[in-house]
């Protein structure tokens, strides 16, 4: 019996041995940045030399060696910075048909809509986001599967952290309405409906069965629900505490997208790791968000995508009235929490607007009271440390993953270069290279 213990002891190290072996053998890629942003310190290092070794970057410095027979990458006239994170997207619906009136799901097979999903994932990373939290779909689990697909190598998108479904009330913001009441939804797109706080448990635990990363809860009404209104709240305190509860004994966070005060503060009381919109957040609400250490997520840049496609008559008319005078009060409510030292993550609904334009969000971030570094920030080490993941995401430095983006210009000088972003690599791998 002791021998056999030892053999299998014997055996375990030399798998160790092994495995570090191949590791330490694995090719290396060396990084030349003229300019490296520190998100994490607020500072710019230059003339810094990034050693990427098995996906990882494993040193960096400004007199590293080069090891012979690397790959070099060239970026000494570039500012470098972080593969950029977006904490609210929502990448698995389809077209951008299919995200002006959700009824279109009605008219596209679960199939369809997954294939048609796979064009966003590149955009997206093409854009410099190498990361996403993918907050909800109305096929459910679609986004399941175009993470697997991602991760498994099928085709290029970025990391994706996704929700699985939303987890609503009956009729409520996320649900799939419209549409006459005699007609009976496939199982995918009544999925998170729930109304008690024993039927929202039920629906984490069987998002959690399903593969979510995390959950998304409907707080209050939503601007683009048919039948919605994003000044009522619609999940009870009791319901948005059942959802906390039951996800963390699986090791879950959760969001709540939120329009309502009300609503925004009954979730942050409940627990939520961040809000999503905070469109009406009151002075309680930003003091109250301030003491628990939740983030607001805030899409201040997609009223603009909204009222463009509603001036050519794309949107329908209940869309474009709950959306009336919204968009100010929600810049006005950023600036103040930004100012109040609440924690701000960057998160634009991507698929309100078209995918290549949620860059254009970090513009309106400046113009509404956040300094360049702030931005960067706030969709890097902000970002990852919403997602639980700042050990291995949102800055450059040994350990973590070889997220890497380039642009030509500085972009603390002038935020509007980060929308030309010209290298991009994820985990040590070039997805857009400098022409």
């Amino acid at each position: 019996m002791l021998k056999q213990g030892f053999g299998a002891l014997l055996l375990a190290l030399s798998f160790a041995i092994g495995a570090l072996a191949q590791e330490s053998a694995a090719p290396v890629t060396a990084v030349r940045a003229g300019r490296l942003i520190d998100v994490d310190a607020g500072r710019v290092l230059t003339n810094q030399i990034i050693l990427i070794r098995g996906g990882k970057i494993e040193a960096l410095g400004d007199h590293l060696a080069i090891p012979a027979g690397a790959t070099t990458i060239d970026l000494s006239k570039m500012t470098v910075l972080p593969g950029l994170i977006d904490c609210h997207t929502h990448l698995a619906d389809g077209s951008q048909e299919g995200n002006i009136d959700p009824v279109y799901q009605l008219k596209r097979t679960a199939a369809k809509v997954a294939l048609e999903s796979v064009p966003n994932a590149r955009v997206f990373l093409e854009s410099g986001f190498t990361t996403v939290r993918d907050v909800g779909v109305y096929r459910a689990l679609n986004d399941v599967a175009l993470r697997d697909a991602i991760a498994a190598g099928y085709f290029p998108g970025p990391r994706m952290f996704v929700a699985g479904a939303y987890i609503t009330i009956t009729g409520g913001a996320g649900a799939m309405t419209g549409f006459a009441p005699d007609i009976t939804l496939p199982w995918d797109l009544r999925y998170g409906e729930a109304n008690s706080p024993w039927e929202v448990r039920q629906k984490v635990r069987q998002l959690a069965h399903d593969g979510a990363d995390h959950i998304k809860v409907l707080s209050t009404g939503a601007v683009l629900t048919h039948g919605s209104n994003p000044n009522s709240t619609e999940f009870t305190p009791e319901e948005l505490e059942a959802a906390v509860d039951e996800a963390k004994h699986f090791g879950l966070r959760v969001e709540a997208h939120a329009h309502a005060a009300e609503g925004i503060k009954n979730a942050i009381r409940a627990g939520v790791a961040s809000v999503e919109h905070a469109t009406l957040i009151d002075d309680e609400g930003i003091a109250l968000a301030k003491q628990h250490g939740t983030y607001l997520d805030m899409d201040i840049y997609d009223e603009e995508c909204i009222q463009e496609v509603g001036k050519n008559g794309g949107r329908p008319a209940d869309f474009l009235e709950h959306d009336r005078n919204l968009g100010e009060q929600h810049r006005r409510n950023f600036t103040k929490a930004l100012h109040a030292g609440v924690k701000l993550s960057f998160g634009t609904d991507a698929g309100v607007c078209p995918y290549d334009r949620s860059v254009m969000q970090f513009a309106f971030m400046v113009k509404y009271g956040m300094t360049p570094m702030q931005a960067i920030q706030s969709a890097t080490h902000n970002a990852a440390d919403l997602l639980g993941k700042s050990d291995i995401l949102g800055s450059i430095k040994p350990g973590m993953y070889a997220d890497i983006i380039a642009v030509a210009s500085d972009p603390l000088a002038d935020i509007h270069n980060l929308e030309h972003v010209s290298f991009v690599m994820k985990e040590g791998t070039v997805y857009k290279q400098v022409q």
